[in-house]
């Protein structure tokens, strides 16, 4: 069975980032662990999809994704410097979850959610980066298709009803780095 639309889908694959001896592992979806999804709903970036569209059960592939097709360019607008003030709980600084390196679930003032990454913590100001951990990178695939079946309602409604997950087949969006794959849902 080929991979085409509505079909259930389940692969394993490396994704690298970087360029040629500077690649870089970002996330790995193994066997016991693999990336599954409905093809052709929107879970998943259009070019990692197109890339797939058409194998089958056992073909592997190796493919790049240029930054314009993935998650973008690296914005360098979308690092802002916030008041440190919004991060207070209760009249005092939250330093538990704002340090540097933490990304912290935002919202923006008409209710968008986001993430952002801490890059630094001033004396008044919180330095943080909204754009996506992947913006301006490369990615490359390097996997296996493992499975390929007409979707059931149970795996449809299992992978499009999970309000805190992201449609990937897995509970949690970063537990797995399936975020970085091009599940929306996470973002």
């Amino acid at each position: 069975m080929k991979i085409t639309a509505n079909k259930f889908v389940a692969v394993t694959y490396d994704l690298n980032v970087g360029e040629g001896e500077e690649r870089e592992l970002m996330e790995r979806a193994t066997a016991e662990v693999p990336l599954k999804f409905i093809y052709g709903t929107g879970m998943m970036l259009p070019a990692f999809e197109d890339a797939l569209k058409g194998l089958e059960v056992g073909d592997s592939f190796n493919f790049s994704i240029a930054p314009a097709n993935a998650y973008g360019e690296y914005v360098e607008e979308h690092v802002i410097d916030l008041p440190k003030n919004i991060f207070e709980v209760e009249g005092k600084f939250d330093a538990e979850m704002i340090k540097e390196g933490n990304t912290v679930p935002m919202m923006d003032s008409n209710g968008n959610r986001m993430n952002g990454s801490v890059l630094e913590i001033k004396e008044d100001i919180v330095v943080m980066d909204f754009n996506h951990p992947l913006a301006g990178e490369t990615l490359h695939f390097n996997g296996k298709v493992i499975d390929v079946h007409e979707a059931t309602a149970e795996e449809i409604a299992a992978m499009t009803a999970s309000a805190d997950g992201c449609g990937c087949g897995c509970d949690d969006c970063g537990e797995h780095g399936h975020d970085s794959c091009g599940c929306g849902g996470c973002h």
